[in-house]
């Protein structure tokens, strides 16, 4: 079945849900990472198979954010079961273990709510998971993103990129980015697998760097 969505549509996250539903039918299957079509990887699979399998956290991006973007889109509908302190925004782009996902796709009481309550200017995909995964499974969460985006040029899409930016100093500084992170509670400089937003033209150019850069 093919499920037709459009930005900020409720059905990205029923979209979202059945992609993991698939997914868990292959027992094999333990992490579960959301990509776009312009997502592109920062470092080769053997370094992000380590990476996720050996973390004993997820990785969602979940935050309190004080303003009309984030507390703003709450309703007072999702009362009593959701509260306003269990509201969470945060990227779509997730990793989850195999348990977490099961708890996602076997959510229907808050996801109810998010469907009849959570309409634009609310956005599931950038609330349902982070507020769920607050509620219930924070302690298990990194609250935090592998998928390095943009956001410098301000408004409602990050900087996309084409093939006149993409240099091996470029994707270095996706990969170091000045930023410290925790994995497994330990600071580390390795906290980005994956980067977005990446136009068509910038293929050709990513494959001519992906042996020296990436080691592909």
């Amino acid at each position: 079945m093919i499920l037709k969505v459009e930005w900020g549509s409720p059905l990205l996250t029923d979209a979202e849900k059945r992609l993991l539903a698939n997914a868990l039918l292959d027992f094999s299957n333990e992490r579960f990472i959301l990509l776009s079509e312009s997502c592109v990887p920062v470092y080769n699979f053997s370094t992000v198979y380590s990476y996720l399998i050996n973390s004993a956290y997820s990785f969602v991006d979940s935050y309190d954010e004080p303003t009309r973007y984030g507390r703003g889109r709450y309703s007072r509908k999702m009362l009593p079961d959701i509260k306003l302190h269990h509201w969470r925004k945060g990227s779509q782009w997730f990793e989850v273990n195999r348990k977490l996902a099961i708890y996602i796709i076997s959510d229907s009481k808050y996801y109810l709510l998010f469907k009849l309550f959570c309409r634009p200017a609310c956005y599931p995909d950038e609330h349902y998971i982070p507020t769920f995964l607050n509620m219930f499974h924070g302690s298990v969460n990194a609250n935090r993103s592998v998928t390095w985006v943009d956001w410098s040029i301000g408004g409602p899409h990050p900087a996309t990129y084409g093939a006149d930016n993409i240099t091996e100093g470029f994707l270095q500084s996706i990969r170091k980015n000045e930023t410290d992170c925790l994995y497994n509670e330990e600071p580390t400089s390795l906290c980005f697998l994956f980067a977005r937003k990446f136009a068509p033209s910038a293929l050709a150019p990513l494959m001519n760097l992906s042996s020296t850069v990436m080691g592909f």
